[in-house]
């Protein structure tokens, strides 16, 4: 039965006061049957340590035990077992309804898992058909990039060939200026030539003309100045 817990304390045999112990109190808990979180393992070490904190007989191993205390301490955790068991029983429930609900979940993860699986099945058709689509795409846009590339390459070799020939076209041309520039300057070059030899000619000319002049009696061909003898 529950005991209630004295205030008064025994002396030990050998005439001293045993230390106080903080052990289990119901009084100190309120409602146990409310209690469902008591930890039986912490009641039980309590009982242990109050063995333990007795007086011990010398040359003995019997033990003095405060026998109010440990009465009031079994007292205690027997009362506190139902509770207990109520708890761990409800721990069960509350585990065999989360198993339950994860079962479900899991049977809806399976069953959404079974639809995409379908779903994607029967997009695979229409991906294989775009992805054939695409493919004939990319061939049609192959060949005409590689048409386009070859007439592309045919003009640029046309346009090189026609600037070649023009090039050279240019070329003769200005060969053909020069050399007639050249011809030109060399008639031009001769013909003042011509006009400086005339002139020349017109001035010796003269110049014996009016030798002979002052001259009369001189040999036409002398060279030596006039009036100066040999």
């Amino acid at each position: 039965m529950l005991r209630s817990p004295t205030d008064s304390i025994e002396p030990n045999q050998n005439g001293s006061n045993p230390e106080p112990q903080e052990f289990a109190d119901p009084n100190s808990y309120g409602d146990v049957s409310g209690m469902g979180s008591v930890e039986i393992q912490q009641e039980l070490n309590r009982l242990e340590e109050m063995i333990l904190s007795s007086f011990h007989i010398p040359l003995t191993r019997r033990t003095l035990v405060d026998e109010e205390k440990l009465l009031d301490q079994l007292d205690f955790i027997r009362v506190s077992l139902p509770s207990v068991f109520q708890e761990a029983a409800a721990i069960i429930e509350q585990k065999q309804e989360i198993l339950l609900s994860a079962e479900e979940y899991g049977q809806q993860i399976v069953e959404a898992a079974q639809a995409k699986r379908a779903q994607i099945l029967a997009e695979s058709d229409i991906i294989r058909q775009a992805q054939t689509e695409a493919l004939l795409l990319r061939q049609e846009v192959q060949l005409e990039c590689d048409a386009m590339m070859e007439d592309t390459l045919a003009e640029i070799e046309r346009k090189r060939r026609a600037c070649q020939q023009e090039l050279e076209e240019i070329r003769q041309i200005a060969i053909a200026q020069a050399q007639e520039i050249e011809n030109g300057a060399d008639t031009y070059a001769d013909s003042v030539l011509e006009n400086i030899e005339q002139n020349l000619t017109d001035m010796l000319r003269v110049i014996r003309n009016g030798r002979e002049q002052l001259y009369p009696d001189t040999p036409p061909h002398n060279n030596s100045s006039p009036g100066k003898k040999k």
